[in-house]
């Protein structure tokens, strides 16, 4: 049997990992169940509780199994928490105390082949690579953001804060033990050689679109379908937003431009739940800012649906330095899926959009910008509105499905 071909023992750690029917986060979910079609045995260990769910499993004990679509989740009880203070630290320290004390064990029972700490938060390397030494496996990190560097940038945490501190020495950890660093952002590798990474160490895999989802998606609620058909009732263009309602996603330039815009056939519809949406409501109340209509959020499987009734997307957020490390949106890849144009008002080294030319470029924050890249797309005719998205679409289906990637990471695995 040759090497490829091996069936191998997959142990994923994600502190969040969820499923279809849990909800965020779904990359885990989604490299595991392509796995599992190619022969493999996967394991995910994630916390019972998380903010990102939709809903959270009922857990009597630690470590309590559950098989979903063929994948062993192994549920980890860690608390409740809110935001992201005190509490939600907590669970990160009981997370990974746990796998850590229990790492022979996991080992023995899972004898996996490969070890893949894959958390937001860098601390799950010490479990991981204590489990990987005892399995005497393969041992892969893998990146979704930039921490300690998010806390420090965006959160104003001083990089002597214990709690930095404490991340910092586990960046600087999986940099210089892992096997193999998998990064959702493109552009992070030389700042992890400064931090002890092999150079050859590095791999981008980005996160994608299932096919299958597609095929199988759900209609979209009641509320939202009478909402879009009144717009369309109206002959309103519809530029929609989707997502959460945080501060990193600048909806509130948003909500300016859209009191700014002149133009009345243009309409706004933002979906989606967060910390930020009250105040976002708020401020589009006071400011008596009529062309613009809050949805609640949607499950995954009702994305597709959802998009079908915009006109153009838009994909925002806020300038930040930690762009520079490139950034990895789900919203781009569905949009793209979605054959819908974009307007993209983000900052970054790569950039779909630009790339394959599949809607418009415009500076984040800059009101007068996004407004005019959206009329841009608005006095577009049908042919060239049709072109840009299929261009989009051609090249997510080329490039970031999940059965492409998950190949792309299963030879990682080999290697």
């Amino acid at each position: 049997m040759a090497k490829e071909e091996l069936e191998m023992q997959i142990l994923i750690i994600n502190h969040y990992a969820g499923s279809l029917e849990f909800g965020m986060e779904y990359r885990p979910y989604y490299f595991a169940r392509e796995w599992i079609k190619m022969g493999h045995t996967v394991h995910i260990i994630t916390a019972d509780y998380s903010h990102l769910r939709k809903m959270n499993p009922n857990i009597n004990t630690d470590f309590q199994v559950e098989k979903i679509e063929g994948i062993n989740y192994h549920w980890v009880k860690t608390g409740k928490y809110h935001g992201n203070g005190i509490k939600r630290a907590i669970t990160m320290i009981k997370f990974v105390s746990k796998l850590y004390i229990r790492a022979k064990r996991l080992a023995t029972e899972i004898k996996p082949d490969v070890v893949i700490a894959s958390s937001t938060y860098p601390l799950d390397t010490f479990a991981a690579q204590r489990i990987s030494k005892f399995a005497n496996s393969k041992l892969i990190h893998e990146i979704h953001d930039m921490w300690p560097l998010t806390l420090i940038e965006i959160g104003g945490m001083s990089k002597y804060n214990p709690f930095v501190i404490m991340m910092q020495l586990a960046e600087n950890s999986f940099c210089k033990h892992s096997d193999t660093i998998v990064s959702l952002l493109p552009c992070a590798k030389q700042y992890l050689v400064k931090h002890g990474m092999h150079p050859d160490a590095f791999r981008y895999i980005p996160n994608g679109i299932v096919c299958e989802d597609w095929n199988d998606s759900h209609e979209i609620p009641i509320e939202h379908k009478k909402t879009f058909d009144l717009l369309k009732k109206d002959n309103k263009f519809i530029v929609g937003y989707f997502g959460g309602h945080a501060i990193s996603n600048a909806l509130e330039i948003l909500l300016k431009v859209a009191k700014t815009i002149t133009t009345p056939d243009i309409h706004f519809v933002l979906v989606g739940d967060g910390v930020e949406k009250e105040s976002l409501q708020k401020l589009a109340r006071n400011q008596n800012i009529e062309n613009v209509t809050f949805l609640p959020s949607v499950s995954k499987l009702t994305i597709p649906d959802l998009l079908k009734n915009f006109d153009a997307i838009y994909i925002g957020g806020r300038s930040s330095p930690l762009y520079r490390f490139g950034v990895c949106l789900n919203k781009s890849y569905d949009s793209m899926m979605a054959a819908k144009p974009i307007i993209y008002a983000m900052d970054s080294p790569n950039n779909d959009v630009r790339d394959y030319k599949c809607g418009v470029v415009v500076k984040p924050e800059d009101i007068d910008d996004i407004i005019n890249g959206i009329l841009l797309i608005y006095n577009c005719n049908e042919t060239e509105v049709y072109e840009m998205g299929m261009r989009g679409k051609k090249a997510v289906l080329e490039n970031y499905e999940y059965k492409i990637l998950s190949r792309k990471f299963e030879s990682i695995l080999y290697n």
